[in-house]
């Protein structure tokens, strides 16, 4: 009897036509004797027919065919299952897949996500939500906010929107983190809430990033100006100015004081005043090399 996959495909993600990964997963569960279920999400109930998928089926694996946004909503679906999920990335932003070394071709992710090895990582839960890959409040969110609203996709579209957020940006915030049993306030531009180290770009903003070690960092941007942000996107995070504080923790509490914009794993969430964050260690498991 062969074994069941289920193969969740965003068609919007990343503007990229997804015809050849379906061909070739089609292709490759047959050669391996697979029987693939493909399901198309529509943004419309995907997570309850996930479910109902994955109840009909009961799969060994979930393959996701999307960027970060489409790996956090199955994970979402999945979050009470004992299930594998292999990825094919496809997004405009692949932060997870990036973390996880899988931007290769299509052929090796392909063996990686059907037949690989996997790890378990943590996931971060935030106000109550999941977030698998890296979230934030700030510049960043607002920069996700202009990107969804943009005609240009892709990496143009992030660079052009990256130099229109920081020149309209309306500026600092003040915030309260309770973390380690111990509550500081400052002044920031951005505050990420990290699970790894990299941004879909590639660009590292959390050197201590560690995907399974029951721990998440808050990196907090104090300032972000032009000089500072080019440090960061040219690989030279400035760890060690006084622009940046990175605080390891499991646990923490934010307040801001006015609602900043929020977003996590690549989709903008709307503004907030306060955050209740906590590490669920060794939650997920995603397929690797």
């Amino acid at each position: 009897m062969r074994k069941n996959i289920i193969m969740v495909v965003n068609p919007i993600s990343g503007d990229i036509d997804k015809a050849e990964l379906t061909e070739g997963a089609l292709f490759f569960a047959e050669k391996e004797n697979l029987n693939l279920v493909i399901y198309n999400t529509s943004g419309a109930n995907d997570i309850v027919n996930i479910k109902t998928l994955y109840n009909t089926y009961t799969p060994e694996r979930i393959i996701v065919v999307g960027g970060d946004g489409t790996i956090k909503m199955v994970a979402e679906a999945m979050e009470k299952e004992n299930v594998i999920l292999g990825i094919l990335p496809a997004g405009s932003a692949n932060g997870l897949a990036v973390d996880l070394d899988l931007n290769l071709t299509l052929e090796e992710n392909l063996k990686i996500a059907f037949l690989n090895d996997y790890i378990e990582i943590d996931v971060i839960t935030i106000n109550d939500k999941i977030s698998l890959h890296l979230s934030d409040l700030g510049l960043n969110a607002e920069l996700v906010k202009n990107y969804e609203n943009a005609t240009v996709r892709g990496k143009l579209g992030y660079a052009l929107q990256a130099v229109n957020t920081l020149i309209d940006f309306e500026g600092p915030f003040t915030a309260t983190i309770t973390a380690n049993n111990e509550t500081i306030n400052c002044v920031a531009r951005m505050i990420v809430i990290a699970n790894s180290k990299k941004y879909g770009t590639g660009v590292v903003i959390n050197p201590f990033g560690i995907m399974n070690d029951g721990m998440f960092e808050l990196v907090i941007l104090k300032n972000l100006d032009l000089y500072v942000f080019g440090q960061i996107i040219t690989g030279n995070m400035p760890i060690e100015s006084n622009d940046v504080e990175i605080i390891s923790t499991n646990q923490a509490f934010i307040k801001t004081n006015f609602p900043v914009s929020f977003q996590m794993d690549g989709e903008y969430c709307g503004k907030e005043t306060e955050y209740n964050v906590e590490i669920l260690h060794k939650q997920m498991k995603v397929a690797i090399q």
